[in-house]
């Protein structure tokens, strides 16, 4: 019962980190975007 308990712990935790990752990337092509339409525009 507590191996089971171990390996959903693992299994939540390592799922967080991943979507965290995907998140801050999403993010950080938003920002660069947004930057480029803001170079782009002053042209």
């Amino acid at each position: 019962m507590r191996r089971l308990m171990a390996l959903m712990l693992v299994a939540v935790f390592s799922l967080g980190l991943l979507s965290g990752c995907n998140t801050v990337r999403g993010a950080g092509q938003d920002i660069q975007e947004g930057g480029e339409a803001l170079e782009r525009s002053t042209y």
